[in-house]
């Protein structure tokens, strides 16, 4: 995006841009679109970001850099274990109503230390966190395979389920003004997995 845009982009653009930006960032030829002065500039007086972005609070996983977005293009709530509360859910609803963008991604990631912590049981400086974090490893323990990796991936499915059930983001889904998606973000190679 160079522009602010004056329409709303389709769902199938904006899912676009942000994995064609997510290949850039795997293959280590990032654009770095929209950081300079200029953008700065158009988005000092409004923002019209194609993308919101519900993702973990860990240092690893900045949706900008991984989805080599720049200044304005994704609105982005972040929280430890990409859990969905009150406050992260009206922010979201807020960034739906205000912006029409297109898209929604709920982003979880490999080696979650706050999913981490749950699964062992050392909750007790993120109790609040760990209460919604709690399902969805009580879902993935009958599970084939690592225990951490399938419960940030239920984390993510549980939440786009949630968000799914919020009344303004139903009526822009039903509208097909929204998609909710997951995803699971490789920290080795880059790659943001579409999972739901």
């Amino acid at each position: 995006m160079t522009d602010i845009q004056e329409e709303t982009l389709s769902v199938e653009v904006a899912l676009k841009l942000l994995l064609e930006g997510n290949r850039r960032y795997m293959e280590g030829r990032p654009l770095h679109p929209n950081r300079g002065f200029m953008r700065r500039m158009e988005t000092a007086e409004r923002q019209k970001p194609f993308a919101i972005v519900l993702g973990c609070a860990d240092s690893r996983v900045s949706p900008e850099i991984i989805f080599d977005q720049g200044i304005g293009d994704i609105f982005t709530v972040r929280v430890a274990g990409n859990v969905l509360g009150s406050l992260e859910l009206d922010s979201i609803e807020f960034a739906s109503l205000q912006f029409q963008s297109p898209i929604l991604i709920v982003l979880g990631h490999e080696n979650c230390s706050a999913v981490s912590a749950v699964v062992q049981g050392n909750t007790c400086e993120i109790e609040s966190i760990a209460a919604l974090i709690e399902p969805a490893i009580k879902r993935a323990k009958n599970l084939p395979g690592d225990l951490v990796t399938n419960a940030v991936k239920m984390n993510v499915e549980h939440i786009v389920r949630e968000l799914k059930n919020s009344q303004v983001l139903a009526a822009a889904i039903q509208k097909k003004k929204l998609v909710i998606v997951g995803g699971y973000y490789h920290l080795e190679d880059g790659h943001v997995e579409v999972i739901y």
